[in-house]
């Protein structure tokens, strides 16, 4: 299901998008974005690194594995945008963003706004449960009055996603990619009751195996 933003012509005005902006793009913008709040010592990021970042495991919906050149694809379009540019001097090129000043966002806006592009829909409670090394909320009512300034503007840069059945809170998504499709997560279907031994135990290997899968990660974000 897709949801177009609406235009309130009486809501504050915020810069427009030049156009909507694909998947290695957003990825890009985010990756640049949580480096320059969560580790600004090592800011603004050669192309290695923000290789790297793009391509992390953790903190990362969907893990994307991402070369050289579409990194450098998307910073080039960026660039054209002026969303992106080079910064240079020293030993390597390294890069920026502009977004604080393109879409007038202030920090508590760019905090969820990262998390947004890194990870898609969240609700307020994971987004204020994930945004400790940005940017710092004390209650869920904090983001949720952010998200509601956000989506006033104009040029909307989120929306709130309809509930889910069973769900108890709301989600919130980014439009910078344009209209939001809000898949529902696939339903395992129920087991048979006369299922054979043989199929169940390949079935409980497997969930070892993505037991495995989200220890590892777990221990990568504690490593952090």
């Amino acid at each position: 299901m897709s949801f177009i933003p609406t235009l309130d012509t009486d809501s504050p005005q915020r810069p427009r998008l030049p156009r909507p902006l694909d998947p290695v793009e957003i990825r890009v913008l985010g990756s640049l974005m949580e480096k320059q709040m969560a580790t600004p010592e090592y800011y603004p990021l050669t192309l290695n690194a923000l290789m790297a970042a793009a391509n992390q495991k953790s903190n990362r919906e969907p893990v994307m594995e991402l070369g050289e050149s579409e990194i450098e694809a998307a910073l080039n379009r960026l660039q054209d945008e002026k969303l992106a540019w080079k910064v240079m001097g020293g030993r390597a090129v390294r890069y920026d963003h502009n977004l604080d000043k393109a879409w007038h966002l202030t920090r508590r806006e760019k905090a969820v706004l990262t998390l947004l592009f890194l990870r898609g829909p969240q609700t307020a409670g994971e987004l204020r449960g994930r945004s400790d090394r940005l940017e710092k909320f004390e209650t869920m009512p904090e983001v949720e009055e952010v998200m509601r300034d956000m989506a006033a503007h104009s040029e909307p840069l989120v929306i709130r996603l309809p509930r889910r059945p069973g769900q108890k809170e709301e989600r919130w998504a980014h439009t910078a990619g344009g209209a939001v499709v809000d898949v529902a997560p696939a339903v395992e279907p129920a087991v048979e009751m006369h299922e054979p031994l043989s199929a169940r135990v390949a079935r409980l290997e497997e969930k070892v195996v993505a037991l495995e899968e989200t220890l590892r990660l777990l221990r990568e974000k504690l490593g952090e």
